[in-house]
């Protein structure tokens, strides 16, 4: 089979159309400066806001940007700005009037912890992402460690976490609390789902979460890093190198233990279907392609030079993302279509930050911003996709085009 594999070499470039999503929620904000009021405030910046009709609990970034012609302004002048007009500022500092800055691409941590003082005269950003065609709805807080795992079982109203913490926590989606948290007692390596079924991979086993059943590894392969589903069978790459293989059986147990794949020299850390085959990236820097029918390995793809982090199936391409630095190192990637039905690339940086980019073109549709590294993330039916950091955070986003499913 040809395979056309498409490396991590995505150019990283900034579009200078980047837009300001302005319904971000911030801390609240200091008080409105008495003296800009009277139209005699001369502090650059000023540690009080000159900004009259700005809600308290509301940022609205004043920047002007560079808009495409097709953009929702008039024209490459175009700015986004904030609900007050700018002619109402006469007497303030011209330098915050005409010359907003151009912030950043990093989050203001005085934002973060709500005490930044300077307002719209702030060189950072104010907003946890970039991008007008997508929403934050949530911020999860609850795990203690890295999150290692997420999934929206079909047909559930409930969203599963689980961390390095060792917990598995249950979500409402309608509220968005946590309605239960799960003690594993061992560190949660992934999460996989297919239909109703919640597979856990830990240290040495792998756990059904909805009927308590637990699958046996014989022997000590380590930790299970990643999990996947396809043809009737339950694969499971493990530390030691090999990928484990559950085919499918009862209803009751729906998965029975077969011969497991061998062939990495290192440990399995990335697992796609796709095409009638299943592909496995590894510790050892290369990728290995095996037939869904006789579980034989018929190809290995070389080429990065580190860890094989991610692998995702798209239309007649393998896309696959390494540590190596080809152009940034990116740790996971998963795909799904926006509100109007076109192909989107999702990829979580290394840089702490994660990256909306859309297919074929790879056209940069948004940046979202973590205080840690974004190391899962999962997209979902309806529009949703899920983000979880090293530092335990889970966050829920949303398309939207979509109708609003998580915390209506």
């Amino acid at each position: 089979m040809d395979i056309k594999t498409a490396r991590s070499t995505v150019g990283w470039t900034q579009k200078s159309a980047a837009h300001y999503n302005r319904l971000q929620t911030a801390p609240t904000s200091p008080g409105i400066c008495t003296f800009w009021l009277e139209g005699r405030c001369k502090r650059n910046p000023c540690r009080f806001l000159h900004e009259a009709s700005l809600p308290r609990n509301v940022y609205h970034r004043a920047a002007k940007l560079s808009m495409p012609e097709d953009g929702p302004g008039k024209g490459p002048e175009s700015s986004v700005v904030n609900s007050a007009n700018s002619s109402s500022r006469k007497g303030g500092d011209s330098s915050i009037e005409k010359n907003p800055p151009t912030p950043q691409e990093k989050v203001c941590r005085y934002w973060i912890s709500g005490n930044c003082v300077k307002g719209d005269a702030c060189s950072f950003l104010h907003s946890w992402f970039q991008g007008v065609d997508f929403a934050m709805l949530a911020k999860l807080e609850g795990h203690k460690k890295g999150v290692s795992g997420i999934a929206l079982p079909s047909g559930s109203t409930m969203l599963y976490s689980g961390s390095k913490d060792g917990t598995v926590r249950i979500w409402d989606c309608h509220t968005g609390q946590c309605v239960q948290v799960i003690n594993l007692r061992g560190e949660v390596g992934c999460f996989t789902c297919e239909g109703p079924w919640l597979f856990v991979g830990m240290p040495n086993t792998a756990w059904n979460i909805q009927n308590g059943a637990s699958y046996n590894i014989s022997g000590l392969v380590g930790q299970v890093h990643t999990m996947e589903v396809g043809n009737n069978m339950l694969f499971a790459g493990a530390e030691d190198g090999t990928i484990l293989v559950w085919k499918g059986g009862s209803e009751a147990d729906p998965f029975q233990m077969t011969a497991p794949l061998r062939g990495h020299t290192r440990g399995v850390v990335s697992l796609t279907v796709g095409r009638d085959r299943l592909y496995s990236g590894s510790i050892d820097q290369t990728i290995r392609v095996w037939d869904l029918h006789t579980l034989e390995c018929v190809q290995e793809l070389v080429g990065h030079t580190d860890v094989v982090m991610s692998l995702l199936c798209w239309d007649q391409y393998l896309i696959s993302c390494s540590l190596d630095q080809t152009v940034k190192g990116i740790l996971a990637l998963s795909g799904m279509s926006d509100g109007g039905g076109k192909p989107v690339l999702l990829c979580a940086c290394i840089d702490n930050t994660f990256r909306l980019y859309e297919l074929p073109s790879f056209t940069e549709r948004g940046k979202l911003f973590s205080r840690r590294e974004i190391r899962t993330l999962q997209a979902a039916p309806g529009g949703l996709f899920f983000t979880g950091d090293a530092a335990g955070m889970l966050t829920v986003w949303n398309w939207l085009d979509f109708p609003k499913i998580f915390l209506k």
